[in-house]
């Protein structure tokens, strides 16, 4: 038997998964720590962690998974690599990382970013970048260059998250071009990376590490990394992703049209689409899709909603704290479409993007302390998120993505039907549930890169699908429930 190992570098945590290198099965799926990794912020909007401290714990990850699954090393032939997005992590020329790592949440280069933004010109960013400079890895890099310029002056190489865990396997630092294009730092109409932005900010592009393929051989374990974290020497990283484009590829979300959703703390909409143009650039981000190529371009356009599960939860503990969620979605299901007139907006978890960035907090409308009860609030927050979600697809549309099907996690709100079948009838596009992770899509990938699995879609089995969720023919009720909804929240926010 012979395995690919996932790996899923989160800033809470890092997963690890085996799947079969004959049938893409997986075989075990574990994480570590146990408790969420910390994150340093030495001062308000500062977030950084320790490169250091994230290889420790793949390195731990590691050794967990290989004892659960009773998997000798020797059996594993190759690697994958998913991690967080959008971080930054500075090397000397020995390979010693030169300061923590400044992460994606992470928002002292804001004023960066914005003011490149309209020093550059608003219209060659996004015809070249698809985005602002904005808050992203290059923004950040200048932020050092500037407010330390002792730290700056050693860096050899900068680095996304990713690319360090695959320094440290390889010795090797590389990147590739959806690295390059999730840090704003790839020009699609040049293909290659963005030298004027570069120039612009004052870095020299000799700081780029060499750029190889998303499914490549990235270079071999090391022994010295071996002797460390337990593999086996000489054998290959052969794929490396951010977590959100290779959370729509472990769900099997490949091809323009198609969405890959998420419904934790907050929600995220990732959508693909072959346009390599945007007028946004301020609500969504565009990025270089896992499965991008000059020829044929795939383009991940991804929508970040803040207020979506954790505005569940808060109503969960304030009014149901002893019950499970699979309870309340039964009491939610007692009450009509449209909550009996009842509107929540659910943002109240920060600046809403999509709203360009607009933070005046979660609002309850038409409340009536004669008519709703709790089963009321939890139908209309389950909605407000779906129609939070909806609103947000219906941007990604008017920038050009044509929605042909949506897949998304198990998660707690996709498991819903209130809020699972109120998308999809709205959005006239049928929900697959899956059940799989990123450190799983992960290894696959690494599979695919290896040539055991024919193709990325036969890495992927239907098997994980869960449920599907249709939409309804009888639509009338949603649409005046959603446009009711849409008229509060411009009101509110505009």
């Amino acid at each position: 038997m012979a395995y690919y190992i996932g790996y899923d570098l989160g800033s809470s945590s890092v997963k690890a998964a085996l799947v079969d290198a004959s049938s893409g099965q997986s075989i075990g799926i574990t994480n570590y720590p146990e408790n969420e990794m910390k994150i340093i912020s030495l001062e308000t909007g500062w977030a950084e962690q320790q490169p250091e401290l994230w290889w420790k714990n793949i390195i731990k990850v590691t050794e967990k998974l290989l004892t659960e699954t009773g998997v000798n090393s020797s059996q594993i032939k190759g690697v994958g690599i998913a991690y967080q997005m959008h971080g930054l992590v500075t090397v000397d020329k020995d390979h010693n990382v030169l300061r923590p790592s400044i992460i994606w949440c992470d928002s002292r280069a804001v004023n960066i970013g914005n003011q490149a933004f309209l020093e550059v010109g608003k219209e060659k960013c996004i015809s070249h970048l698809l985005n602002s400079p904005g808050n992203f890895t290059l923004s950040k890099l200048k932020w050092v260059k500037e407010n330390e310029p002792e730290v700056y002056s050693k860096i050899y190489k900068f680095l996304l998250p990713g690319d360090f865990i695959s320094l440290k396997l390889t010795g090797k630092p590389t990147t590739t071009i959806s690295g390059l294009s999730e840090g704003i730092m790839w020009d699609f109409k040049e293909n290659k990376p963005a030298e004027w932005l570069f120039e612009h900010f004052g870095i020299s592009t000799d700081l780029i590490p060499e750029i190889v393929p998303t499914f490549s051989n990235q270079g071999l374990v090391n022994k010295e990394a071996a002797k460390e974290i337990g593999l086996p020497e000489g054998i290959p990283v052969l794929y490396r992703s951010g977590d959100q484009p290779n959370n729509a590829l472990s769900l099997n979300v490949l091809n323009p049209g198609e969405i890959a959703a998420t419904g934790g703390t907050s929600g995220v909409v990732y959508a693909l689409t072959d346009r390599t143009d945007s007028k946004e650039s301020i609500r969504i981000n565009s990025f270089a899709h896992v499965n991008y190529t000059k020829e044929k371009p795939v383009i991940g356009k991804l929508l970040n909603i803040n207020g979506a599960g954790i505005q569940y939860s808060w109503m969960k503990s304030q009014l149901a704290s002893s019950s499970s969620y699979n309870d309340i979605n039964e009491l939610a299901a007692r009450v009509p479409v449209g909550s009996d007139g009842l509107r929540i907006i659910p943002f109240g978890n920060g600046a809403e993007r999509m709203l360009e960035n607009a933070n005046n907090g979660s609002s309850i409308f038409n409340l009536n302390f004669n008519k709703h009860q709790s089963q009321h609030l939890f139908r209309a927050a389950l909605e407000g998120i779906a129609f939070a979600f909806v609103y947000g697809i219906n941007i990604l549309k008017e920038d050009g993505v044509e929605v042909s099907r949506i897949r998304a996690g198990n998660d707690n709100l996709f498991r819903s039907e209130i809020f699972s079948k109120t998308i999809a009838t709205l959005t006239d596009a049928k929900i697959d549930i899956m059940d799989s992770t990123g450190a799983v899509g992960a290894a696959r990938a690494a599979g695919v890169a290896n040539k055991d699995f024919e193709t990325l879609e036969s890495a992927f089995s239907e098997n994980e699908k869960v449920l599907t969720y249709y939409p309804l023919t009888d639509k009338q009720q949603y649409k005046e429930a959603y446009d009711s909804w849409v008229q509060y929240l411009e009101n509110r926010y505009k």
